[in-house]
């Protein structure tokens, strides 16, 4: 049976009124530009996605969500994202990864897979715009585990119905790239979401080091 992905659930609505309204909702600045307070600084975890197209860089919400970011590091660490790809892509929308199963070259159970034990939802108000990372699941609340998504563009459908946990700082210039791979349907819904082989958006590494970031925007707090 699917489990934790977005694929199958994200959206409620169909996928042309979901289209219709990514092109309304997309673009918006870099959130870490975005309305930030250069003079309060504070020194945080970061997680560093290392891949073959670029860095990624992430901070994280301990605040909104300490059992995803607790979840997310743990993973990390035990080298659960590494060599992972970008399973599924949609433009003006959001780039997801997280799934073991990406790391063969069979696409058919790309998006069904998970690791670790699993975590409970933690939804709060923050805004899925542009940036934010957040977490998949099933049609279970409580469904989430390893696969996560980066938004591209925004999408205020998913507030307060899945967890977001972070927000880029760094890279989504990378994350432009990856949403922008040639991709096909692989049975996707129909939906034309997956990398294809001879350009895979690959998770080589992820690293945690401590850094010194800009206070968060007034917006990044439930």
């Amino acid at each position: 049976m699917r489990s934790p992905i977005i694929r199958r659930f994200v959206v409620t609505r169909p996928m042309a009124a979901l289209g219709a309204a990514l092109l309304l909702l997309a673009a918006g600045p870099v959130p870490a530009q975005d309305g930030e307070d250069a003079q309060a600084g504070t020194t945080e975890k970061v997680a560093i996605l290392k891949t073959n197209m670029g860095d990624i860089v992430l901070r994280f919400f301990p605040d909104v969500a300490p059992n995803h970011v607790k979840n997310f590091l743990t993973l990390a660490a035990n080298g659960d994202y590494d060599g992972v790809k970008f399973h599924r892509v949609i433009p003006g929308f959001m780039i997801q990864a997280g799934d073991p199963n990406t790391r063969d070259d069979d696409r058919h159970n790309d998006g069904i897979g998970g690791s670790g034990p699993g975590v409970k939802a933690e939804f709060s108000r923050l805004p899925h715009r542009r940036g934010i990372l957040s977490m998949a699941r099933s049609s279970s609340p409580d469904s989430g585990r390893s696969q996560f998504f980066i938004m591209v563009g925004s999408n205020s459908g998913l507030d307060g119905k899945y967890s977001a946990f972070g927000m880029v700082v760094e890279g989504m210039d990378v994350a432009d790239k990856i949403v922008n791979l040639p991709r096909d349907e692989r049975g996707s819904m129909g939906s034309r979401d997956n990398p294809l082989p001879g350009n895979p958006a690959i998770i080589e590494k992820v690293l945690i080091e401590e850094r010194s970031l800009p206070a968060r925007p007034d917006w990044a707090h439930s």
